[in-house]
């Protein structure tokens, strides 16, 4: 394809064989921004200069994307040159003008290879995670979390390994970095009453309904992310990594049913009809759903529940923070 209009034409004919099957849909994502990518280094007319990753992150890096999706996406470059920056600088430019155009709206956050805190060096993006690290601000532990979700798209994984190596490490000589960490994950929303209720929207377009981002998915991505930290595990899935986890005994019995829970989750995600905009992914209208599934729907969010306070817990207790 040789514009971003043909790949947008092509992406909206052909995503509605994909909605109903999370890693179809994923993978169809991943397809359609490989697309603006070479859309974009063709209009660049330049080859790249030297080796690099192109990663996706957020809720593209972890592979649970819905319908529609923002933008989250980076650049780590080998080497820093004058020519080496101005390269990346219009390619990070271009890819997120062109994703754009086919449909992946700008980040609100300015994740996006665009902004130069997204786009470096390996060599500047290790001091960048480390000034991270040791600053330990709310919004900069934010972006070191969200960093830590970066799958590579196209280019060299093995730079994303050097960088997420550099955050291991980091925090094996400084625990407390993960107190900080703690921090900026422990409050969730409360959607479930003390009689067992499920607290929905009482106003507005999405009355009815619950925010499933916010209430059922972030306790398990943020407490398995945590434990993925500590253990120095570099896949970006929530399944991946509870996968990951499970191999190893001590954390066996915590996870147990996680995996079964997450994948009922993303297809509940998938369930929500009419959707319109980013928003319309994460708001699930509990009238739609039979006795049995608001059953289930409540254990999952308790579980979730559960599994994030003890891990808090029991980081916490291991670290000595």
């Amino acid at each position: 394809m040789r514009d971003y209009e043909s790949i947008k034409v092509w992406k909206d004919r052909n995503i509605v064989h994909v909605l109903k099957d999370t890693t179809a849909l994923n993978q169809f994502h991943d397809e359609v921004m490989l697309k603006v990518l070479e859309v974009a280094k063709q209009n660049l007319m330049e080859s790249p200069p030297c080796d690099f990753a192109w990663f996706i992150t957020g809720s593209g890096g972890r592979f649970e994307q819905g319908a529609i999706s923002d933008q989250d996406h980076g650049l780590v470059y080998e080497y820093s040159t004058s020519e080496n920056d101005e390269y990346f600088k219009a390619l990070g430019e271009e890819v997120s003008f062109g994703l754009d155009a086919v449909g992946y709206p700008f980040c609100t956050g300015k994740i996006m290879s665009s902004n130069p805190i997204w786009r470096k060096s390996l060599e500047n993006w290790e001091q960048q995670l480390i000034n991270w690290m040791e600053i330990g601000s709310w919004e900069v532990i934010r972006y070191l979390q969200i960093f830590y979700d970066a799958r590579v798209l196209a280019g060299n994984k093995e730079l994303i390994h050097k960088l997420k190596s550099t955050i291991y490490n980091y925090q094996l000589q400084h625990p407390e970095l993960l107190r900080r960490l703690v921090e900026n994950i422990k409050h969730v929303k409360n959607v479930i009453t003390p009689m067992g209720r499920l607290i929905v929207e009482q106003h507005g377009i999405y009355q009815g309904c619950i925010n499933i981002k916010y209430a059922a998915f972030l306790p398990y991505v943020n407490s398995i992310r945590l434990l993925s930290i500590e253990e120095g595990i570099y896949e970006t899935s929530t399944i991946e990594r509870i996968r990951k986890l499970q191999a190893k005994p001590e954390y066996q019995e915590l996870l147990h049913n996680s995996e079964i829970h997450f994948e009922k989750l993303l297809n509940y995600r998938l369930s929500i009809e009419n959707i319109q905009d980013y928003d319309n992914t994460h708001y699930l209208n509990i009238k739609q759903l039979s006795k049995d599934e608001r059953k289930e729907l409540k254990s999952i969010i308790k579980s979730g529940k559960r599994l994030h306070d003890h891990v808090i817990e029991m980081t916490l207790e291991k670290k000595g923070v």
